[in-house]
C-alpha cells in the first residue's frame, strides 16, 4: 500500500493522518499524530454470524504504558485490565460511531485504538474518536461517514480548539463535539456552571473544525481512489411486517393512549397483544409464508412488533403533541426526595423518585488517604482523586433476573457522568479536606437514572455537610424526527429513550452547566435543534431543584457523629523524614499511642484523622510538639522519662525530649539525680540551649513563677 501522510492545521496545532505504513492486514488502519501523541487506530470486518439480529461493533482502546516511557507494575510488568480512562475513552469512539453503520449491517465490526505515544500536551482521546472513522472508511465497511471529533476548551474569554491538559484543568470548560455531514451527533462535557448561550456557542465552534477534519478524511480517500462503499441492504420482506402491522395497529394505538396505566400494565398490555399473534401464527397451516418466516427467524416476529410499537408512538407524538404517559413535552414527571434515610453510620443518603425511577445514594467521607491514586494508565503526572462517584445498577431494577458482575462499561460511564457533573460546586481541599465518595444505587429504572443519580448525590451530599457551592440537578431530554418533524422531549422515561432518536442529558446549577451528555440513533443534528434541547432542559432542571430544596436547602452545619473528625497542619517539609522516622516507625508509634491516621503530603500538609476528635487533638499534638521550633527561654510543663547519672530526660511537648544536666537540676549543688526528681514526675523546665546536633538542653532555674503557671496550664489544655 502507497504511503500517504495528510497533515491539518487548527490554531498552529496540527494533527497528522498517516496511512498505510501500519497494520498492513487489518481492514483499515491509520495513524493519527499530534505533537509526540500517536494514536494507531485499525477497524476489521468478518462475515456475520447465524442468528444475530444486531450490529456486533466491539470498541476497545487500548494504553501502553512504553507510550510515556514507563514499566507497568504489579509482579507481572504488564498491562492488565483497562483503568476507567480507558474504558471512558472507548465509549467515547463508540457512541458518535454506532448510530452511522447502516441499520440493516450485521457484519463483526471491531475498532481498535492503540497509543503508542503520548505526550504532556496532547490528549489522545480525540485523535482516536477521528480516526475511528478513517480506519472504517479505509476498511470499506458500509458508513455513513466520514465522522469526526474536536476538544473545545475555555480560557478566559476565547474558545480553543483541542487544549492542552493544562489548558483543560485552567479552563471553564472541556467539551467533545463529535459531527458528521449531516450534523452534530454526539457531545461529552464538563463545565464551570457555564449558561445556555455559551455551550451551544462553544458546539457550534467546535462543529466548525469538526468539518474541517471530515473534508480532510474525504480528501485522503479520494486521493488513494478509494470510493465510499454502497453496499445494497438486503431487501425486505414485507410479508410478516403487513401481517401484524394488520391485527396490532389499532390495538396498539389504544394501549398507547392509555395515558393512566404505568409502564407495567403497559408493557404487560402490549406483550398480550404479541402473545395473540403468536398464537394466531402457530394456528396457520405449516407451509404458510408467514408461519415459515417466524419459525426460520425466531426474533422476526418480537423484532417486527418492536417496529410497530416504536412507529405508533413516534407517530401520537408527532401528530398529537402527546407521549405514551400522557404528559406534553416539556412536562417533568412527578418528583419526590428524601434526606436522612439511612442511619447516620451511613454520613449522608438522599433519595430521588422521578416516575418510577428512583435512586438511592449514599454518601462517605474519608481521610485524604482514602483518595484514589490512579496508576498504570497514561495521566501526565500521578493523579489523586479526591471525589468518586460510583453507580449501580442491578437487574432487579427493571424487574429482571441476571448474574451480577463487575461494573460494566455503562456503569462506569453513567459513575463518571454524575461525578463531572457534581466536582465544579465542591469545596476546595483546603477548605474541606475530606476525601469523598458516593454511590448511587438504581432500585428502579424507567429512564435517565444518570441525571437521577445526579440529583440523589446533591441530597446526600448536603446530608452529609459537605458544603457544596451549588447544588446540581440535572434532566435527560429527547427528541422524536420523522422527516422535517421534529419533537423535543423533556425528561424521557425509558420507552422514550429505547424508541427515540435522542438520549441528551443536561446537569447544572441555577447558574450554568456543569456536564452535558448527548448520544443520537440518527446521523446528526443540526445546531439549532440542539439549543433548543438545552434551553429546554433549564425550566426542567429548575423545577426538579426546587423539589429537592424544599427537603433540604442547604447543607447540614455538622458532619455525621461517625464521620472522622480531620484536623490540618502545617509542617516544614524538611521535618517529614522526622515525622515518619526510620521504616515508618515513629508515625506508626504515633497511631498506635493515639489511635489517629495521619496523612503527610510532600508540602508539609499533616491531615489527622479520628472518630474521636480527642484523639486526633492528642495526635496533632505529638506532631506539633515534634515540629516546634525551639527558642531559648521558652518555659514548658514536661515529665521526667529517664534518670541518667549526669542528669534527666524530660519529655516537654509531645514527642519531643531534652536533658536537665544534675547541675542545673537546683540552685544548689546536687549529689545524685535521684535526690531532686523520680521517673515520671511533672517538672517545670526551660530551654537552655539547643546544640549544632540538634540536641535540646534544658534547665529548671531561672523559671518565673508566672511562667511556670502559664507553662503548667498550657500543658493542661493539650492533654
Amino acid at each position: 500500500m502507497i504511503e500517504i501522510d495528510k497533515s491539518i492545521s487548527f490554531d498552529g496545532r496540527d494533527i497528522r493522518l498517516k496511512v498505510g505504513l501500519l497494520a498492513p492486514q487489518a481492514g483499515g488502519s491509520v495513524l493519527m499524530q499530534s505533537g509526540d501523541t500517536a494514536v494507531l487506530v485499525t477497524a476489521t470486518r468478518s462475515a456475520a454470524r447465524e442468528g444475530i439480529d444486531f450490529l456486533p461493533l466491539t470498541v476497545d482502546y487500548e494504553e501502553r504504558l512504553y507510550a510515556v516511557g514507563r514499566i507497568p507494575g504489579g509482579f507481572l510488568r504488564r498491562e492488565g485490565r483497562p483503568p476507567e480512562k480507558s474504558i471512558l475513552t472507548s465509549r467515547l469512539i463508540d457512541r458518535p460511531l454506532r448510530p452511522l453503520f447502516p441499520g440493516w449491517l450485521r457484519d463483526d465490526l471491531q475498532i481498535v485504538a492503540t497509543t503508542l505515544s503520548m505526550d504532556e500536551l496532547v490528549p489522545p482521546d480525540i485523535l482516536a474518536v477521528t480516526g475511528a472513522s478513517l480506519a472504517t472508511l479505509l476498511a470499506q465497511i458500509p458508513f455513513n461517514g466520514p465522522m469526526a471529533a474536536v476538544r473545545v476548551g475555555l480560557v478566559g474569554d476565547d474558545f480553543i480548539i483541542n487544549p492542552t491538559y493544562a489548558e483543560i484543568e485552567a479552563g471553564e470548560l472541556d467539551l467533545v463535539v463529535a459531527g458528521s455531514p449531516d450534523g452534530v451527533i454526539m457531545v461529552e462535557a464538563g463545565a464551570n456552571q457555564l449558561p445556555e448561550h455559551d455551550i451551544v456557542e462553544a458546539i457550534d465552534f467546535g462543529y466548525e473544525a469538526v468539518r474541517d477534519l471530515i473534508q480532510a478524511q474525504r480528501d485522503l480517500i479520494a486521493e488513494m481512489g478509494i470510493e465510499m462503499v454502497q453496499e445494497t441492504p438486503p431487501e425486505e420482506d414485507r410479508t410478516l411486517i403487513d401481517y401484524i402491522s394488520d391485527r396490532a395497529t389499532s390495538e396498539v394505538k389504544q394501549i398507547l393512549a392509555r395515558f393512566d396505566k404505568d409502564k407495567n400494565v403497559r408493557d404487560a398490555a402490549l406483550d398480550t397483544v404479541k402473545e395473540s399473534i403468536v398464537a394466531a401464527i402457530s394456528e396457520l397451516p405449516e407451509d404458510d409464508a408467514i408461519r415459515a418466516a417466524t419459525e426460520t427467524n425466531s426474533k422476526a416476529l418480537g423484532n417486527n412488533f418492536k417496529a410497530l410499537t416504536k412507529k405508533l408512538m413516534r407517530r401520537q407524538i408527532i401528530e398529537d403533541g402527546v407521549r405514551v404517559d400522557g404528559r406534553k413535552l416539556d412536562e417533568v414527571r412527578p418528583v419526590s426526595c428524601r434526606i436522612d434515610l439511612l442511619p447516620k453510620r451511613v454520613h449522608g443518603s438522599g433519595l430521588f423518585n422521578r416516575g418510577l425511577t428512583q435512586v438511592l445514594s449514599a454518601c462517605t467521607l474519608g481521610t485524604p488517604g482514602d483518595a484514589q491514586t490512579l496508576l498504570d494508565d497514561l495521566q501526565p503526572d500521578l493523579q489523586k482523586k479526591r471525589y468518586l462517584h460510583h453507580y449501580n445498577f442491578p437487574p432487579f431494577s427493571v424487574g429482571e433476573t441476571k448474574p451480577l458482575r463487575a461494573p460494566g462499561r455503562r456503569e462506569i460511564g453513567h459513575g463518571a457522568l454524575a461525578e463531572r457533573a457534581i466536582i465544579p460546586v465542591l469545596p476546595p481541599k483546603e477548605d474541606f479536606p475530606y476525601v469523598i465518595r458516593v454511590v448511587s444505587e438504581v432500585l428502579s429504572s424507567n429512564g435517565s437514572t444518570s441525571m437521577g443519580s445526579v440529583c440523589g448525590s446533591t441530597l446526600a451530599l448536603m446530608d452529609a455537610g459537605v458544603p457544596i457551592a451549588k447544588p446540581v440537578s440535572g434532566a435527560a431530554m429527547g427528541l422524536i424526527k420523522e422527516g422535517e418533524e421534529v419533537r423535543v422531549l423533556t425528561d424521557i422515561q425509558g420507552i422514550e429513550d429505547f424508541l427515540g432518536d435522542m438520549d441528551f442529558k443536561v446537569a447544572g446549577t441555577d447558574a450554568g452547566i456543569t456536564a452535558l451528555q448527548m448520544d443520537m440513533k440518527i446521523s446528526g443534528l443540526p445546531l439549532e435543534t440542539i439549543a433548543k434541547a438545552i434551553d429546554q432542559a433549564r425550566p426542567a432542571r429548575l423545577h426538579i431543584l426546587e423539589k429537592m430544596l424544599e427537603v433540604i436547602d442547604k447543607p447540614r452545619v455538622e458532619t455525621s457523629p461517625f464521620a472522622p473528625r480531620l484536623l490540618t497542619i502545617k509542617i516544614d517539609p524538611e521535618l517529614i523524614g522526622l515525622i515518619i522516622g526510620p521504616g515508618g516507625k515513629t508515625i506508626k508509634g504515633i497511631t498506635e499511642e493515639t489511635g489517629a491516621k495521619i496523612d503527610i503530603e510532600d508540602d508539609g500538609t499533616v491531615t489527622i484523622s479520628a472518630i474521636d476528635e480527642s484523639k486526633a487533638k492528642k495526635a496533632r499534638n505529638i506532631v506539633q510538639g515534634m515540629t516546634r521550633k525551639l527558642s531559648e527561654g521558652d518555659v514548658y510543663a514536661g515529665r521526667v522519662t529517664r534518670i541518667i547519672p549526669i542528669g534527666a530526660f524530660v519529655e516537654f511537648l509531645p514527642g519531643k525530649e531534652g536533658m536537665v544536666h544534675i547541675s542545673q537540676l537546683a540552685d544548689y549543688r546536687v549529689g545524685k539525680v535521684e535526690d531532686e526528681v523520680t521517673v515520671g514526675d511533672e517538672v517545670i523546665v526551660k530551654v537552655r540551649e539547643v546544640d549544632n546536633k540538634g540536641r535540646i538542653n534544658l534547665t529548671r532555674l531561672g523559671i518565673h513563677p508566672d511562667q511556670a503557671a502559664a507553662a503548667r496550664e498550657a500543658a493542661a489544655v493539650n492533654r
